[in-house]
């Protein structure tokens, strides 16, 4: 893959950074350098090699080299560096609560940049056995113990924490449930020799999620886990906030600054985020005027139409490792019916054997039209799939008990969002006439999805949003400029 070089020169010949902004993914390992003055940030080049679990250093020294020798790039001795990482994957995460949709949206709302991924949702509804049955399948990382409001329901809490101390999970169990049953739970916890940590009820009242604690606690152990690969604790120690940050999470830190903005800018409005990656495909969008919204207009949290941020991902959906579970989802007719006019012909079995050769060659290059077709023809139903399992719909059928009659919207509804913007390989490295064709036929049809109507669409080309994520913690305004100035001023398709 080529390196990306600044899109503009500078007055001095030497291009010095001070910032550099690091990547460790489960392919490449990238290296970002900007230089910081007087509030405005430039980006100087980005250098890449493979990411080496071995010794993650080596693929970091590697990265660092190469912006160095290929873009010209000189880091100065105090350069503060940044860095996240996705290479260890997500942390298996499984939530018990009480009420189904509310646990549900509670646990998904608290993985969300935490670097876990809910793998189940189990509520109190559900008999012991299948509860007891989820726990010994799926071995999970984290466990995230909620239920009730304060004051609330509390034996749901307790039946779950005795569920856990019998089959002696070795999960950390995250208790965010009701504060009245959070001792009870810590005690069951303590004497089964089960790792648990308290944090505020993620739910305290009807009206009221309190997730940042929670995903907090998830978030440091995601760093113990990274830091199990060798070399990662010696990259922390060189890093100017010794944080990494799961690159999921700083991409979506990204969209929700730019959408947002900050007190001394405004912020673009509306966004809708597609990050097209080789495992998965995510789907942020990021509505500010959602913020405005009165708790009773809110109602009860038990869906995601009215949250300021919402991310879904799709873990079957991705352009290399996960390929095949493309052609799962649409069949291999609709693959064919996506590719670009003008492709070679391809035999509808010809499909299932080019993904499932992506998921065992996952390095791999198109290297003819007929392959370049196909990977076209994959991301577009990628993208169609995860969109439509992320926004809402018009219901087709009357509902008298959720009085909800038939045409109305359900659901998160992006139809005003005027800006979408797409990250993953096959943009960086696409030119932007296959991009925008990519991004239009995905939006073509949008059935009864909720989608934006009329959008302008961006690229992330320069590969660098992760890194505006990482740094809108340190430097907001510097980094919500960049992306006004160089993602979506100059970077229309």
């Amino acid at each position: 893959m080529p390196l990306l070089k600044p899109q503009k020169s500078m007055e001095n010949s030497a291009l010095i950074a001070n910032l550099l902004v690091y990547d460790v993914g489960s392919t490449y390992t990238k290296a970002s350098a900007f230089r910081l003055e007087g509030g405005k940030l430039d980006f100087l080049g980005r250098g890449q090699s493979p990411t080496t679990l071995q010794d993650v250093m080596i693929g970091v020294g590697l990265a660092r080299r190469h912006v160095e020798a290929d873009c010209g790039v000189i880091v100065a001795a105090d350069a503060k560096a940044y860095a996240t990482c996705s290479a260890a994957g997500g942390l298996r995460m499984v939530a018990l609560g009480y009420m189904p949709r509310v646990t549900a949206k509670a646990a998904k709302e608290v993985a969300m940049t935490a670097g876990a991924r809910v793998m189940e949702v189990v509520s109190f509804d559900e008999p012991l056995e299948y509860r007891e049955e989820v726990l010994r399948e799926i071995r999970p990382d984290i466990i995230l113990l909620a239920g009730g409001t304060d004051g609330g329901d509390i034996e749901s809490v307790l039946e779950n924490a005795r569920i856990i101390a019998k089959i002696r999970s070795k999960a950390k169990v995250i208790i965010a449930c009701n504060r009245d049953a959070q001792a009870d739970a810590a005690k069951i916890f303590t004497e089964h020799g089960i790792d648990w940590v308290r944090v505020p009820n993620i739910m305290p009242t009807i009206h009221e999620l309190n997730v940042k604690p929670a995903r907090e606690a998830i978030h440091a152990e995601f760093i113990k886990q990274i830091t199990r690969a060798k070399g990662l604790d010696q990259l922390q120690a060189i890093l100017a906030d010794r944080t990494v940050m799961p690159t999921p999470g700083a991409v979506l830190l990204a969209s929700e600054l730019l959408a947002r903005g900050t007190h001394e800018q405004e912020g673009i409005g509306g966004l809708l985020l597609i990050d097209l990656g080789g495992a998965t495909t995510d789907i942020h969008s990021a509505l500010p005027e959602l913020e405005m919204l009165k708790p009773e207009e809110r109602g009860l949290i038990i869906s995601n139409e009215k949250q300021f941020s919402y991310r879904t991902v799709e873990g079957n959906l991705g352009m290399r490792v996960s390929a095949a579970g493309i052609v799962d989802a649409v069949g291999p007719l609709a693959i064919l019916r996506a590719m670009p006019e003008g492709s070679p012909e391809v035999a509808p079995e010809e499909i299932s054997t080019y993904a499932q050769y992506l998921e065992e060659n996952t390095e791999a290059i198109p290297g003819d039209l007929r392959e370049k077709a196909i990977d076209h023809a994959l991301a577009v139903c990628a993208i169609q799939v995860a969109l439509r399992r992320h926004a809402g719909h018009f219901a087709q059928e009357a509902d008298p008990v959720m009085g909800v009659a038939a045409g109305t919207p359900v659901g998160r509804d992006l139809r005003l969002v005027k800006y979408v913007m797409a990250v993953g390989g096959i943009f960086a490295y696409a030119d932007a006439a296959q991009a925008k064709a990519i991004l239009k036929s995905a939006f073509a049809d949008p059935g009864i999805s909720l989608l934006p109507e009329e959008p302008a669409f961006f690229c992330d080309k320069d590969y660098i949003l992760y890194a505006m994520g990482a740094l809108s913690s340190h430097y907001p305004d510097a980094a919500l400029s960049y992306m006004n100035e160089n993602m979506i001023s100059r970077g229309v398709l």
